[in-house]
């Protein structure tokens, strides 16, 4: 048994902090009491005055390749107080994934999961969950089945519409990842090939997982002009389902939506709940996000690329349209490059040794340092390194994001990116003690219960993790000690790789991570 004693205890549940001592033994919690214990034959350890907290869920993180293959897997997550991270995010995962197809997935996915070892290959969820369940890791793990993965392994890339045939091969992917312990699922709307899936494309697939208690998460069609449209389409896809559903990174972009966009949106989703709908979202705290660079490149572009997208981009035809195309704005699809400007677009990671030094440069900067325009820039970006370039889009307003984190629905997390590179996105460092940091100590925009319960009992809840989230008796001992005014992150946008400080013991299942007491969790 541990008894911690001397701790401000925080459960998770936004009630007030109390002073007090906990109690567990193995990986379950047998008492959070206010009044002392009193002498245990336990392992005593005296908090002196610290915060004890549940550990804190990433219900977004795209670490399903670094998990099995990064030997310092863990390393920056624990240290920002991460004890359970979720992957399968916005529908890009690399399972379900069939053998014809498993080059071109796993280099579509690079940017955002890394590489994988060439005879890395899952035909199912389930193969990928054997997988994970046979390693030994210092943190929790969570398994979304992936819509975009299951669409690409039913019927391929393409604008191709579901048949009879691929919709029962999708149907049986959803069936085998919910079965093998999956949480829900997760769409990427705006991604290929799911961009081309009709609303009750999403609608039949959500249901399948809602017959088995799953909700569907969705990185939703338009975050721009078209983000309020984008969110009532995910709202009405849950209606139709009868599950759950949750916007994920939700925010605006573009510097012509900033504020009223926003608000257009919120009320879409407070309508929906003011009616009894189970609508949720969430959001990680910085005014940039992170993707692949072919989501910049525009429909038309793609439409006359005739499905060769890379070889028509490595053309000088394909190079001019591209250029000419980036300037135009598009009602129903973000055009980054016209919302917010290639100087607020940095390119982030990138895999030849020539292009290296570009690295957290601006698309306007690089393009200046190489004496090419914005548009041969990317397309030399693409010849050079094909899809796998990842970009980060200065593209939010600090005040939308503020309101966004404030709300009480959205639950933080890091929407984190595994591609490499050399300027990686801070959050994957710093995303949780920058929370606490800013909308706490700095902004004193919540309490310190509220930011914690947004990283706990919030997450938790949505997942079906009813086993955690929570310090009460019989929830397993996931536990941060802290001093809340020295825990913080040190990432920053030009020095990323900067691991948090200032957590003091973490325990994940009543062990410390050395122990490698991980769990794959599910459903409970």
């Amino acid at each position: 048994m541990i008894h911690v004693k001397n701790v401000r205890i925080v459960d998770g549940t936004g009630s007030p902090s109390f002073l007090g001592e906990l109690l567990w033994e193995g990986d379950a919690l047998l008492e959070v009491s206010s009044a002392p214990l009193g002498d245990l034959d336990a392992q005593e350890i005296d908090g002196e005055g610290r915060v004890a907290c549940p550990g804190f869920i990433d219900a977004h993180r795209h670490c399903d390749l670094a998990a099995l293959y990064d030997p310092d897997f863990g390393k920056v997550e624990l240290a920002q107080g991460i004890t359970t991270a979720v992957m399968g995010n916005c529908g890009l995962a690399p399972a379900p994934c069939t053998s014809a197809l498993r080059e071109e997935l796993y280099d579509f996915l690079a940017p955002c999961l890394g590489d994988a070892p060439p005879d890395s290959f899952f035909p199912k969820v389930s193969d990928f969950m054997e997988a994970l369940k046979k390693g030994k890791f210092p943190l929790n793990l969570g398994v979304l089945g992936a819509t975009g993965a299951m669409t690409t392994a039913s019927k391929g890339f393409g604008d191709v519409p579901f048949d009879r045939a691929s919709r029962t091969q999708a149907e049986a992917y959803v069936r085998d990842a919910m079965e093998a312990g999956a949480l829900g699922l997760s769409c990427g709307i705006m991604y290929t090939p799911e961009c081309y899936s009709t609303l009750e494309d999403f609608a039949f697939l959500a249901r399948v997982a809602g017959e088995y208690g799953g909700y569907l998460t969705s990185h939703i069609r338009g975050e721009g002009n078209s983000l309020a449209a984008s969110v009532q389409e995910v709202v009405e896809i849950g209606r139709r389902a009868g599950v759950g559903v949750n916007v994920s990174h939700f925010k605006v972009t573009g510097l012509q939506n900033f504020g009223a966009g926003l608000e257009r949106a919120i009320a879409v989703l407070e309508q929906a709940r003011a009616q009894g709908q189970d609508v949720t979202a969430d959001a990680y705290p910085y005014p940039a996000g992170s993707t692949t660079i072919l989501s910049l490149v525009p429909p038309t572009v793609l439409e006359a690329a005739g499905g060769d997208t890379l070889g028509f981009l490595t053309t000088e035809r394909g190079c001019r349209l591209l250029e000419q195309e980036v300037q135009k704005d598009f009602p129903h699809w973000d055009n980054m490059v016209y919302s917010i400007g290639w100087d607020r677009i940095r390119i982030s990671s990138v895999i030849e040794e020539r292009d290296r030094p570009l690295s957290g440069l601006s698309f306007a900067q690089a393009a200046r340092q190489e004496g090419l325009s914005e548009a041969e820039l990317f397309c030399r970006l693409l010849a050079d390194n094909g899809s796998r370039v990842g970009v980060i889009l200065m593209s939010m307003d600090p005040a939308d994001v503020d309101r966004v984190l404030t709300l009480p629905y959205v639950s933080v997390i890091s929407d984190s990116l595994y591609g490499g590179g050399d300027m990686p996105h801070p959050r994957l460092y710093g995303s949780f003690p920058k929370f606490l940091r800013e909308y706490v100590r700095e902004k004193g925009l919540l309490s310190l219960e509220e930011a914690v319960a947004k990283m706990t009992a919030l997450p938790a809840r949505r997942l079906g993790l009813g086993d955690r989230g929570v310090l009460a008796p019989g929830k397993k001992a996931d536990v941060l000690l802290f001093d809340p005014a020295s825990f913080t992150d040190r990432a920053t946008f030009s020095e990323p790789k900067q691991l948090s400080a200032g957590l003091w013991k973490v325990f994940v299942n009543g062990r410390e991570p050395e122990q490698l007491p991980g769990q794959v969790v599910s459903r409970s």
